[in-house]
């Protein structure tokens, strides 16, 4: 047997099968992005009320564990839908309150355009250069974790300007972590394109909700 087409067969095979995960991932991603737009306006229209963090981590925390749980079955994909369908009725609230506000649609049309810029020229700035972001990894967790609990700290202790400082990290952390998942995607090291989504699905969501909060800020909204 020669060595050589061996390695050769083996570096196709995992060109397609990156190429696969590529495809599936960001055909998902636009699915579910398409599906948490659609719960988001359902929410926005019948005017529903914010479910409240502690459902809100419940029905998160939750729902990612199930994804995860089953992320290599088709019962995985949709607790995906169940997952981003859920976000997306969560963020139908916050969108109607800043709509009611002054300027409140130029904030939310600015969040929408800023986040859609960010991610679209992160992830063609990697997909072009190819580069290996995997060594972001262990800062990436941290720091989320950092973020979330003094995000969680600043709501109870009713402190704004540390609010507006974690969103200011998040919006910095999820782009990190948009470069680190698009990298990992195209470099082989995430194979599984339910969790590729999920993790992508959330850094969009909370870059725009970031976004959303330090552009109502500059606004006086």
């Amino acid at each position: 047997m020669n060595p050589q087409a061996t390695t050769l067969g083996r570096s196709q095979s995992a060109a397609l099968s990156t190429n696969k995960v590529v495809k599936n991932t960001y055909m998902l991603l636009s699915m579910t992005l398409a599906f948490s737009a659609l719960t988001a306006g359902l929410s926005m229209s019948l005017n529903l009320p914010h479910p409240g963090l502690i459902i809100t981590l419940v029905g998160y925390f939750g729902l990612l564990f199930l994804t995860t749980k089953f992320r290599d079955s088709s019962l995985g994909i949709a607790f995906v839908f169940a997952l981003t369908g859920f976000m997306g009725y969560t963020l139908g609230p916050i969108l109607n309150a800043y709509l009611s506000l002054p300027n409140g649609g130029q904030v939310v049309m600015m969040a929408m355009g800023g986040t859609a810029a960010i991610f679209l020229g992160l992830s063609a700035y990697v997909m072009t250069t190819r580069k290996d972001f995997s060594f972001m990894g262990g800062f990436l967790m941290v720091g989320i974790l950092v973020a979330f609990l003094a995000g969680i700290g600043a709501i109870f202790f009713e402190m704004p300007g540390l609010s507006l400082a974690v969103s200011a990290m998040f919006v910095l952390l999820m782009s990190g972590l948009i470069l680190y998942e698009t990298s990992n995607i195209i470099n082989g090291g995430e194979t599984n394109y339910i969790m590729a989504t999920v993790t992508l699905f959330v850094a969009i969501f909370n870059l725009f909700t970031s976004l959303l909060h330090l552009l109502g800020f500059a606004n006086n909204d």
